[in-house]
Formats: C-alpha cells, structure tokens, sequence
C-alpha cells in the first residue's frame, strides 16, 4: 500500500506548493493474511459448522425420541390401530353408559370394527363379566 508524503522545504516569496512524494507503507502487511492463517481460519468454520449440525441431530433425536410410542402406528390393548382407535366413536379411555339393547358383543364392535374378539377379551377382562346393566359405566380398554 502507498502513501503520500509531504515534502516540506523552505518557502521563498513564491507560493509554490510542496512536491509530492509517494512513499510505501511498511507496518501493513502486503497481502493479508498469510495462507496457513486462512488455512487455520477454515479448519475452524468447518468445525463449528459439524459442532452445529450435531447439535440439531441430537435436537431432532430426542424430540423424535420424546413423542410417545402410539404417535407411531402402534396397537392398543383392544387390537385396534391408535390411527383408528382416535377416530372411533369408542376410544380407550373412555367411559361409555350402557344403554339399553346393549350387549359385550356390540359394544366390543364399537370399539374395534374390524376385530371386535379382541375387543371383548379385553373387555370382558375389564368388567370381570360377560354381561353388562343398562345404566352402567364401562371403562374402555
């Protein structure tokens, strides 16, 4: 890099400007950093690019990880998809008042459509009875 340096010399009756002398500058340097400097500088943006792109992996893996196991496809006690069991008009949990007409079988059809033999095991494995009261509470399996 250059720079310029004013010349001063004694000044006579004339009004003559200074000459004009281009002088290069040493305290910079003359091209930057140096290739191990730039070199070095890449190695540790590689490094903190892999460190950020673990770090959302691991993110990612225990969010995944958190979400509970029926999110993904599972079965519930009745044989049902968890996909189907939530959009059933009888879903686990639930408390369902017998009505009268009711029966295992046709509330065990409620339950699960496709196979309701699973159903009534598990139902009849909750009531503890193959018969059910008009009035009474069951709790789905």
């Amino acid at each position: 890099m250059a720079a310029v340096e004013i010349v001063e010399t004694e000044w006579i009756l004339e009004a003559v400007a200074p000459p004009l002398r281009l002088v290069r500058v040493v305290s910079e340097p003359a091209r930057g950093r140096s290739l191990t400097q730039r070199r070095a500088a890449r190695a540790r943006m590689r490094q903190r690019r892999r460190r950020t792109l673990a770090g959302i992996a691991l993110m990612l893996a225990v969010g995944v990880l958190a979400m509970p196991g029926t999110s993904f496809g599972g079965v519930t006690n009745t044989g049902l998809s968890t996909d189907l069991a939530t959009s059933a008009v009888l879903a686990p949990g639930m408390s369902y008042v017998v009505q009268p007409g009711d029966t295992v079988d046709a509330i065990a059809a409620r339950i699960n459509p496709l196979n309701p033999t699973l159903a009534r095991v598990a139902l009849v494995r909750e009531l503890d009875s193959n018969v059910v009261i008009v009035g009474e509470h069951v709790l789905i399996p």
